[in-house]
């Protein structure tokens, strides 16, 4: 277990003045003058009495961790946890602990991290698993894959207790998930030797789960093997619908139904939504729509009512098919079972009816999700974006990539690659750089394809100041665009005798 070394120093975040040294009303003197001068008399002491300083109130653990969850900058949280340390007889406990390592990790301030485990190091108080298998989510997402493992090490000295299986089942997971399968071999072989370890089932699936992420089937079948030999890790429901995943992922949709009927009858582990939702997603993807709409007659008949997911997967696999009527018919069945559709069932709706060039029926949708308080998303979005550029209403979404961020709707680069890749396959080359202006000024880039591929077409157009405007624009943003782009430009501005403009854009390229 390597910490850094470096330590946060106790500071005192809040100062108290020092005593202000005694004023006189004469002039400084030197000391051996200081005999012979008369020294005044003192001032008559005020008529009112000075009040006494009040005491700070005192911050307790709680309120503590109160305040450095409130705080948003994790400078200043870091500054509220070594203040509240100053308090005459307040000593850090684990929940303070946790709390400023969490407020750290999401901020991605390892290296105040390290300084922080560092001092627990010298603290006596209790230490609870949790902390650590917080920090290895946060690593794990950082991609700090040597860390997760270093703070699974760091459990037994700092909590003086082996990890649970629970620890181990996230370490590992988190180590699959990242395709870490080199270090999750290693864990493995760790846990195995210092620990004693005897995998549970949640330990098992993991490696089915991996192993079928890996396309290797025929390894997840030994794995579930060696689950059936064992007591106390035989196959679950998990365990199942994971395997009929990977055989649907791999086109076995026949073998994921054997698999199906075998669970239920030799196991007798009853199916839930989502190991129906592993099936007709498989079957959708398979270009077998029908099955997977059997699937979920079979699913109801049997006592399992479909929910919203169910249903967005079916409406999916219609979409795909271009079978709109069905999947807006399957829309407002869900509705008429008193489910309420959420923004995953909109959008897939949605996106049916702007791929059978029906906007109109789209943006209907859209007003009846604000009309029900159902939050559109970016998704959501894009997808009217791209549906309203493929009708060529290129006005409508360029007012609604000008609109929406004021009214709160987030847009990613995405949402205005969409419409400036369609401006610009269509020749709309003045608004194509509109678009790029407020592209750029909101922090967005284009893709580097398509701002040659308009740097180009301007230049075609002799439109040489645009060019040039698109130009700077680009290059004020770290975009250098391709030579033969450069020359053209440069090229027409010269043409145009605009000769500034082409020192101007010859000093930025030798830059």
């Amino acid at each position: 277990m390597n910490f850094m070394a470096a330590s946060i120093s106790r500071r005192c975040w809040f100062s108290s003045s020092l005593p202000s040294a005694r004023s006189s009303s004469f002039p400084w003197i030197s000391p051996l003058q200081l005999s012979k001068a008369a020294l005044p008399k003192p001032d008559p002491p005020p008529d009112t009495p000075i009040e006494p300083q009040r005491k700070p109130k005192y911050i307790s653990h709680e309120s503590a961790i109160n305040l450095i969850k409130r705080e948003r900058d994790p400078k200043h949280a870091l500054e509220i946890f070594n203040m509240v340390a100053e308090q005459k007889g307040f000593n850090h406990n684990g929940a303070t602990y946790a709390t400023i390592l969490d407020k750290l990790a999401r901020s991605k301030k390892f290296q105040a991290i390290d300084a922080i485990l560092h001092q627990m190091t010298y603290e006596t108080c209790k230490f609870h698993e949790g902390v650590f298998l917080n920090l290895m989510k946060h690593f794990s997402k950082s991609s700090l894959h040597e860390r997760v493992l270093e703070m699974f090490y760091a459990i037994e000295p700092f909590v003086r207790e082996k990890p649970s299986l629970k620890a181990i089942s996230t370490c590992l997971n988190l180590l699959v998930e990242s395709n870490q399968i080199d270090l999750a071999r290693e864990f493995l072989l760790h846990t195995k030797k210092s620990l004693n370890l005897r995998p549970n089932t949640c330990i098992f699936n993991i490696l089915v789960k991996h192993h079928c992420k890996s396309r290797d089937l025929e390894s997840a079948f030994e794995v579930v093997n060696e689950m059936k030999k064992s007591k106390i890790s035989y196959p679950n429901l998990i365990t199942y619908s994971t395997l009929m995943g990977g055989l649907c992922e791999s086109g076995r949709l026949k073998e994921a139904i054997d698999m199906f009927e075998e669970m239920v009858s030799k196991d007798q582990i009853l199916p839930d939504a989502l190991t129906y939702n592993v099936l007709i997603n498989g079957f959708c993807r398979g270009g077998k729509v029908d099955q997977a709409r059997k699937i979920m007659e079979f699913m109801r008949s049997n006592g399992c009512n479909p929910t919203v997911f169910n249903y967005s997967a079916l409406m999916n696999g219609f979409c795909k098919e271009g079978r709109v009527q069905e999947a807006k018919d399957l829309f407002y069945e869900m509705k008429s079972f008193g489910l309420k559709p959420d923004t995953v069932g909109y959008t897939t709706l949605i996106n049916c009816f702007c791929r059978a060039a029906k906007v109109d029926e789209a943006i209907e949708l859209l007003k009846e999700m604000k009309e029900r308080e159902c939050r559109a998303d970016t998704v959501t979005f894009n997808v009217i974006l791209k549906g309203l550029c493929g009708e060529g209403n290129f006005e409508e979404a360029l007012d609604m990539l000008e609109k929406l961020p004021y009214d709160g709707v987030y847009l990613n680069k995405a949402s205005y690659r969409i419409v400036l890749n369609f401006l610009c396959q269509k020749g709309e080359l003045k608004r194509a750089t509109e678009l790029l202006g407020l592209m750029l000024g909101r922090g967005f880039i284009p893709h580097y394809a398509t701002s040659n591929e308009l740097l180009v077409h301007l230049c075609k157009a002799n439109m040489a100041e645009d060019a040039a405007i698109a130009m700077f624009g680009l290059v004020e943003m770290g975009i250098k665009p391709e030579p033969d782009s450069w020359a053209q430009v440069l090229e027409l501005i010269c043409r145009e005798r605009k000769l500034l403009s082409a020192f101007e854009l010859l000093d930025e390229l030798v830059c």
